[in-house]
Parts: C-alpha cells; structure tokens; sequence
C-alpha cells in the first residue's frame, strides 16, 4: 500500500469520525488511567502516530495545576473534565495553552458548549477528510495537498490565536476599563 493509499484510507475514516456526543460520554466518574484509554481511544484518529500520546497523566496534572482544567473530585474525573480533556487534546495542536486557558476561562465545558466544539470541529474534519479524499483520487500532488492545508490551517490558527489573545486583554467582568 503506498502513501496516497494509507491517505486514503485514513481520511475515509476521517470523513465518517464522530467524536463521542455529551450523552456517550461515560456518565460514572473515572480515574485518571481510565480517562486516558478512554481518551487515547476517542482520539486515536488524531494521533501521528502509535507513539504519540495526544494525553498523559503528567499532561492532565500540569492542566489542573495551570487551571486550564478544573480539579477532579475525590481523584475521580467526571463527564465535564472529559469533554474539556477531548477539547484541550485537540485544540492544543493548534493553540497554545494559555490561549486553550482563556477559550475555556478555567470552566468545565457544558453539554451546550462542548456540543457546538464537536458540531464545528467534526463538521472541519469531514470537510477536510471529503476534500483529501478527493485529492487521492484525483492524483493530486500529496507534497502540494500538504502544503495547502498547513497554509489553511496556519491562517486559521493565526485568527484564533489573536482572537483569544484581544479577549484575554478586555477587563474582567466588573473591572472598570482603563
């Protein structure tokens, strides 16, 4: 099997991937070696490959200390640090930590706010997965295809990132503008 092939294959995958939704989120607290094959499951797609762990324990223990993750209860992580550990493992590859910090302001993440990260970051898959998809088949340079969509990807960072940057300067609530 060559490489257009595999990017085939993994992005038909792609194209069909649902990260679990708010409901199939497991519903009885976990501790933390079960968060992480939990986790490492869920985000297995995005993974580089099988030895690179999106999560570790020393990485959830430094998003607890930084309070970018709020802290388990009786050493137990229930379904809102699951969705925030599922959003932080994928938005990191993008931003910075203390941006991820202020985009979820140290909260647990709700079943309305972690539904619309899924709705937009499943719906930026699939979209990207159908693209490459059509990539392959057409016979596109694979080099180009990536060249294009890191640009892409860049772009959308570089937006993002200054978003959150101008939102991390506005005056808490309460704070009088200076």
């Amino acid at each position: 099997m060559d490489a257009a092939e595999r990017i085939l294959e993994w992005a038909q995958e792609g194209a069909e991937l649902s990260p679990p939704d708010w409901e199939a989120l497991p519903t009885i607290p976990l501790y933390v070696d079960q968060v992480l094959l939990y986790l490492r499951d869920s985000l297995r797609f995005f993974e580089r490959d099988e030895d690179d762990a999106l999560l570790t324990n020393s990485m959830i223990n430094n998003y607890v200390k930084n309070g970018v993750l709020p802290h388990p209860e009786k050493k137990k992580y229930g379904r809102r640090h699951l969705a925030a550990l599922m959003a932080i493992c994928m938005l990191k590859q993008v931003l910075a930590i203390p941006d991820i910090a202020t985009l979820l302001e140290g909260q647990e993440l709700d079943p309305e706010l972690y539904g619309a990260f899924l709705s937009a970051h499943t719906g930026a898959v699939r979209e990207t997965c159908r693209d490459l998809e059509q990539s392959c088949r057409s016979g596109q340079d694979l080099r180009r295809e990536a060249l294009r969509l890191a640009a892409q990807a860049n772009a959308k960072r570089a937006a993002a990132a200054r978003i959150l940057r101008e939102l991390a300067r506005e005056p808490e609530a309460g704070e009088e503008k200076k």
